[in-house]
């Protein structure tokens, strides 16, 4: 069985789905490695490192992909503008591949049929079940680490005032006002950051547990409480509220995107859509010279107005619709993800390098389509169909 390790081609995308440490690990494991010249570059590994631990270099994306039966990436295949082909297409039929698709979001269900229809056993890593023993392979909660911090650092560099209170001989400016919505692992990063650097965080959640952990780090907690039974959902993420749910929230937090200075909006549901929670309509509210860090992108997006990929100012608001936000820290983010990826493929093939292990509750539920089948239930869901 060979392993590919293609140059991540996505824009600003400098992480890397494995290290030479991982490497070592997969030829010990019995995969023959193949990684692209230049793979890591990002992280500052070279290819050098890559051969020392056992790997081949190969010049060329596309050979990469002809030859390996397991494709490992960091992000969802895209079109490959040097080689002038998607990376859909450069897959073998009925080979595997293992990344970050987020196949709930509407943007990505034609990739997702495009896999089913070539027989691909694709996985997805933000769909891996929070239970401990998938901890180590849990790479949404490892880059969601990375998200939090950095999403507060976007917004500080993009708002036109300070963040701390901060004394001047003619008065004090006072702090930032920071509306996290979503306390999961982005948004207590994203707390914890903030109040590093002297703001004032409100944050909202529909858990209680959650609520509680942001308590801890400084937050006030503001918003509306659900009911437990509606607002938990399995492994203690939070559920996809009913519509009516969904409208009270909007409600409950219009009055708050009037004070806010900066928004982090990071509230999702593990594969599915993300809960739709800024309306265009909203949107009038939020005051000029504010920031929205929409990083709930990847499945749709809590914001109306953001668009997947970019960053724009709309009515003097930026709004930041970044997709990679961890590719702007490589190195740490790709030592953890590379590590989680390889403790997937080390549970992936527990029976040995040609048996994947199917029966594996981990596997079942990040496996997104398999035998020319979409079997994702959070894909189906979103596709409102039984593919």
């Amino acid at each position: 069985m060979i392993i590919g390790i293609p140059k991540e081609i996505l824009k600003n995308e400098r992480r890397v789905a494995a290290i030479p440490k991982t490497v070592s690990g997969y030829t010990k494991l019995g995969f023959r490695v193949l990684v692209e010249a230049s793979a890591g570059q990002g992280v500052f590994e070279n290819d050098d490192a890559y051969r020392q631990a056992g790997a081949e270099i190969i010049s060329e994306a596309a050979e990469v992909y002809r030859q390996a039966d397991i494709i490992l990436k960091v992000k969802e295949p895209c079109f490959n503008n040097q080689l002038g082909i998607h990376e859909l297409d450069m897959l073998n039929d009925g080979s595997v591949l293992i990344t970050f698709l987020h196949p709930a979001a509407p943007a990505n269900h034609e990739m997702v049929r495009k896999l089913r229809d070539k027989g691909i056993t694709a996985i997805t890593m933000d769909s891996i079940p929070r239970t401990p023993r998938a901890q180590r392979m849990d790479a949404l909660t490892s880059m969601s680490t990375v998200t939090g911090y950095k999403s507060v650092l976007i917004a500080a560099n993009v708002i036109p005032i300070f963040i701390p209170m901060i004394g001047t001989s003619i008065g004090m400016v006072k702090p930032a006002n920071f509306l996290v919505v979503g306390t999961g692992i982005v948004g207590l990063q994203a707390i914890a950051t903030a109040k590093r650097l002297g703001a004032v965080v409100k944050a909202v959640d529909i858990r209680a547990a959650a609520r509680e952990e942001a308590t801890t780090l400084g937050a006030k907690i503001t918003g509306f409480e659900v009911p437990e039974n509606l607002a938990l959902g399995e492994g203690g993420y939070a559920a996809a509220l009913p519509e009516d749910w969904l409208n009270r929230e909007r409600d409950a937090l219009e009055p708050m995107l009037r004070e806010a200075d900066v928004i982090i909006l990071s509230a999702m549901v593990p594969g599915e859509v993300a809960p739709m929670l800024i309306t265009e309509t909203m949107f009038e509210n939020i005051k000029p010279g504010s920031a929205i860090i929409d990083v709930a992108i990847d499945q749709g997006g809590n914001c109306a107005l953001t668009e997947a990929g970019d960053e724009l100012f709309k009515n003097d608001i930026y709004i930041c619709g970044i997709r990679n936000i961890p590719g702007s820290v490589p190195v740490h983010a790709s030592w953890l993800y590379a590590s989680n990826m390889y403790y997937y493929v080390e549970n992936l093939f527990k029976k040995g390098k040609k048996d994947m292990d199917f029966n594996d509750d981990i596997v079942i539920n990040s496996l997104v389509t398999h035998q020319g089948k979409i079997v994702h239930a959070g894909t189906l869901k979103a596709m409102d169909s039984n593919e």
